[in-house]
């Protein structure tokens, strides 16, 4: 089935998730939460809730809306994200949200759908996201090409204020898919080679933004991200060991960079609107 070009402007029903302190805490684990993170993972202290959740109540409407554009949901890979919070997160909430096709951008071989979504605890507007998704195979419908975007960048030739090492596990896409996404192509290996990825199953790249976010908090404890938006450049596989570098910047704004050292490939990219609390 094509893209429809006609679906841009399209909206979603609203979905609802209520939720308690599990949900939050499985999502952390799911991330890759550690003992030591444990503000994260007890309802003792909390738990705080990550500033990159909004996606697990965002995910349904999201998946409507991509369904609405005719995209063949075995093709789609995850091209960018963007989390920007209103509000700290409420362990335990009924949220409600809504979805819009935002764009469609012909990449010729690939099609860009751009989905922004809206999320509300009662009448306050908590979370807005933004998913870039690639439908691969799905370009050629003459649609318009993106616009460049502008982005800060990390200092050339300064070395990072720190660098973060984290461990995935082989099970980690497993643990993600329980907050919500159930993909197949993070659970099937026969799915995941006849798509084309031989190796196995991929990690969730909302994983790997979520690793991310966590390295960002171990290297900067005092700040409050508002904003997290990232690129996702190359898979990730369960079981890979991810280094983040981060470089802040003047204006408040920290940039990182993931990468996979055993490929020494980058995977995820991406900046941070992140201010000193107080």
């Amino acid at each position: 089935m094509p893209i429809d070009p006609a679906s841009v402007g399209r909206e979603s029903g609203e979905h609802v998730l209520a939720h308690g302190a599990d949900a939050c805490i499985l999502y952390a684990l799911g991330v890759g939460a550690r003992r030591d993170e444990l503000d994260l993972l007890y309802e003792g202290r909390g738990p705080r809730v990550l500033m990159s959740f909004p996606v697990v109540p965002a995910a349904p409407a999201v998946f409507e809306c991509l369904t609405s554009t005719g995209a063949a949901l075995e093709a789609v890979v995850h091209g960018a994200q963007s989390v920007r919070v209103h509000r700290d997160l409420r362990p335990e909430a009924t949220l409600r949200t809504r979805a819009t096709v935002k764009a469609l951008y012909d990449l010729k071989r690939f099609a860009q759908v751009v989905i922004a979504t809206e999320t509300r605890d009662g009448d306050a507007l908590v979370a807005e996201t933004e998913w870039s998704l690639i439908v691969r195979d799905g370009g050629g419908f003459g649609g318009p090409r993106p616009d460049k975007r502008d982005e800060p960048k990390p200092p050339a030739g300064r070395a990072p204020d720190s660098t973060v090492e984290q461990a995935t596990s082989p099970e980690q896409a497993l643990l993600y898919r329980l907050s919500g996404d159930k993909n197949p192509l993070h659970a099937d290996p026969e799915l995941a080679a006849r798509v084309g990825f031989a190796a196995g199953p991929l990690l969730h790249g909302l994983c790997t933004y979520g690793f991310a976010l966590r390295a960002f908090e171990g290297a900067f404890p005092s700040r409050r991200v508002t904003r997290f938006d990232a690129k996702f450049q190359k898979p990730v596989w369960p079981g890979e060991v991810l280094e983040t570098s981060l470089h802040a910047l003047d204006d408040g704004r920290v940039t990182l960079s993931t990468r996979v050292p055993a490929r020494g490939e980058t995977v995820l990219s991406g900046w941070l609107d992140a201010r000193e609390e107080g």
